[in-house]
């Protein structure tokens, strides 16, 4: 693939920091825009950052002044659904308002081409098992709401300026670098694997693990083990989709809006990834069990079938140990905790 200069919103966070490693690796240039309220700068090493707000038609205008790119990758959202109940104005503010000021700052510098951080969480109540990018779009959270609002956008654009745009659902990312040049950071952590993982760190540091402050909520659900079943893809595999985006979008073949799943097919309970972290770990992990939370969905499994045949998707890591490992490795070169451990939850 020919070098590209790349603009990548929200470069700074988990999955856009593994785009920009990924994007450096094949040889692109990379400037992230990004305000680092949940982002860190030094997860963009080697790449120009500019630290500016996407609902700020200034920080925009001067990011795009004097630069020249030829895609952008759009990362940059408030992404917690249980968050974004209780702060829908500041998910709306930042995903969709923020989004809309983007685009229209794309569109004066005539960047045309945008590859689309989207999610599950745009097709609400299961109807089919796996999801299809043809199963009905009902959200029913803020967060879901919100990326959905910005695909609608998305196309319009397409249909009325020429605007070409890949959105990228993805089901639940987890892993980190397999290189150990990079992890997931969180404040507050709500993924499972790095919560499980944190258990497993606290009581190799010392701690007893009858003191766990990991909760699992609900184990009487209407799944094989009870537990909830969600779809988990290693993150290098999403930004290997995202290069193949961006591959079809420079090269012309891809134009309006397209949408892919990006998901395994077949999901994973709660209690096989606490399984999985025991197998990786050798340590027994141990969790309470508390009531099932109202609005947890039981399966969130996505097919991406489409991504295969289209993009020509080919995920590396199809075993949850293997996305475990990774995630293990990386936390075990970072300062363990201290064994009075901390709460975490999984679900």
């Amino acid at each position: 693939m020919t070098a590209h200069s790349v603009l990548v919103v929200g470069g700074a966070g988990y999955i856009g920091s593994h785009m920009c490693r990924r994007l450096l690796d094949a040889g692109h240039r990379v400037t992230v825009f990004d305000n680092l309220s949940r982002g860190h700068a030094d997860a963009v090493e080697g790449c120009e950052l500019v630290r500016g707000d996407i609902r700020s038609a200034g920080d925009l205008r001067a990011c795009l002044e004097g630069r020249s790119f030829d895609l952008t990758m759009h990362f940059a959202a408030l992404a917690y659904v249980g968050e974004s109940v209780l702060k829908p104005a500041e998910y709306y503010d930042t995903n969709v308002r923020g989004s809309l000021m983007l685009l229209e700052a794309l569109r004066e510098a005539s960047v045309g081409r945008l590859v689309f951080s989207s999610t599950c969480a745009t097709y609400g109540e299961v109807q089919e098992r796996p999801i299809t990018e043809a199963h009905p779009q009902h959200p029913v959270n803020p967060y879901g709401r919100s990326k959905w609002m910005v695909e609608q956008v998305l196309r319009d654009y397409a249909a009325t300026y020429g605007f070409s745009s890949v959105s990228l659902r993805y089901f639940n990312a987890a892993g980190c670098d397999p290189q150990g040049r990079l992890g997931e950071r969180h404040d507050p952590e709500t993924h499972l694997i790095p919560l499980v993982l944190r258990e497993a760190q606290r009581v190799a540091a010392g701690g007893d693990p009858e003191a766990t402050g990991l909760s699992l909520f609900g184990t009487d659900l209407e799944t094989p083990d009870g537990t909830c079943v969600r779809d988990y893809t290693h993150v290098s595999d999403l930004c290997e989709a995202h290069l193949l985006a961006a591959e079809r979008l420079l090269a012309g073949t891809s134009m309006g809006f397209e949408a892919y799943n990006l998901g395994s097919g077949a999901g994973c309970s709660v209690l096989q990834v606490i399984e999985a972290c025991r197998r990786v770990t050798g340590i027994d992990i141990r969790y309470r069990t508390a009531p099932r939370r109202a609005g947890d969905p039981l399966w969130l499994v996505g097919s991406s079938d489409r991504a295969r045949e289209v993009l020509g998707w080919r995920p590396a890591f199809t075993a949850i140990d293997g996305i475990v490992g990774t995630a293990w490795r990386w936390m075990q070169a970072q300062e363990a905790p201290q064994p009075s451990g901390a709460p975490g939850h999984a679900r």
